[in-house]
């Protein structure tokens, strides 16, 4: 499995249709819709409209990360969405979370910042169909990598052959064609890229981030 998820928060929003359409060309498997509220973080971003908006000009399936304080209280305003992937801190029954999302008929994920112990997940690892490691603080673009969240990777391979679990392991922020080398490596198969997929030829740099995979098999 490779799943490349471009982030929009990356994207130019005055144009976002048409760079939607590029990284679509370009080969991606799904874009990553980042919900903000001002709260949970310190910025705002996109709402239900976004994902409805979305569904017009593209097929790709919809992702979206509510980086919100209360994200049961908002669940059914994107059950447009394919995915829904909340931040495990924010909800205080995951498990129940983790029903209602499926209930609304999307897909489930959860994603861990990189200063959380993510061993306390491995109860929700069998109900989850991603778990999103954030590599980077939630709420902004454009961080670097920080690359001691590869241990966390690295534990939920282990996890995922031990349970013989099919949940994709993914990361999120600062993915780079040199970054997401070491994530791949460490196990990861599932890349929430902002910057480096919607830089300069959109249709070219999603492309390169493809082409990473090709090399190393």
């Amino acid at each position: 499995m490779f799943h490349l998820s471009p982030s929009i928060l990356a994207a130019d929003t005055a144009n976002l249709a048409a760079a939607v359409r590029a990284v679509e060309s370009g080969g991606a498997d799904s874009l990553h819709i980042d919900i903000m509220d001002g709260h949970y973080v310190a910025n705002y971003a996109f709402s239900p409209k976004t994902v409805t908006d979305l569904r017009r000009v593209t097929p790709l399936p919809l992702h979206v990360h509510l980086e919100v304080s209360n994200p049961d209280a908002v669940l059914p305003l994107f059950a447009a969405a394919d995915m829904i992937i909340v931040q495990e801190d924010t909800a205080p029954d995951l498990v129940a979370t983790l029903a209602v999302i499926r209930r609304l008929g999307c897909t489930a994920g959860v994603a861990v910042n990189r200063n959380r112990p993510v061993e306390a997940l491995l109860p929700v690892l069998p109900l989850v169909d991603l778990l999103l490691v954030m590599a980077v603080e939630p709420g902004f673009g454009g961080q670097p990598f920080d690359a001691r969240v590869l241990d966390k990777v690295r534990w939920l391979q282990q996890q995922r052959t031990l349970l013989n679990a099919a949940f994709a392991i993914g990361v999120d922020g600062g993915i780079t064609p040199t970054t997401i080398v070491s994530a791949l490596a460490a196990g990861a198969d599932f890349f929430a890229v902002g910057s480096a997929a919607f830089a300069g030829d959109i249709v070219n740099a999603v492309r390169q981030l493809r082409e990473v995979k090709a090399r190393l098999c």
